[in-house]
């Protein structure tokens, strides 16, 4: 497991929460209305930083960033997603996860629709 931890860095004096997720280990994060700045750190299950970047900002006016994760550094890419981005992991602001089971935008980028799956289950222990 890892714990995404996202900021809007740009807020009040030391930046806002922005959404905290935790999922299987992933290299390529797809996040739902980002704000215009990100800081992101992730960490693994023992609660070790295996990655962060500051103050990521916005690379176009879109509904979907991918962060991708490449050793220690993360990167930013907001994008319209594509067939590649179906069955990856896409966080909420708040921090809930799901998987992007489908996209389609128009050409003009004005309208879209998607769907996404969301699963939890309460364990033990």
């Amino acid at each position: 497991m890892q714990t995404w931890d996202l900021w809007y860095p740009k807020a009040a004096s030391t930046g806002l929460a922005f959404a905290r997720g935790q999922l299987d280990d992933t290299d390529v994060l797809l996040v739902h209305a980002s704000p215009e700045y990100l800081t992101v750190e992730v960490r693994d299950a023992g609660n070790r930083r295996i990655a962060f970047s500051a103050d990521l900002p916005r690379t176009q006016q879109t509904p979907i960033a991918r962060l991708t994760r490449t050793g220690e550094a993360i990167t930013r890419e907001d994008v319209w997603p594509s067939q590649d981005d179906v069955g990856r992991p896409v966080l909420l602001p708040g921090g809930e996860v799901g998987i992007l089971k489908s996209w389609w935008h128009s050409d003009d980028h004005k309208e879209w629709r998607w769907q996404i799956e969301l699963y939890n289950s309460m364990r033990e222990g």
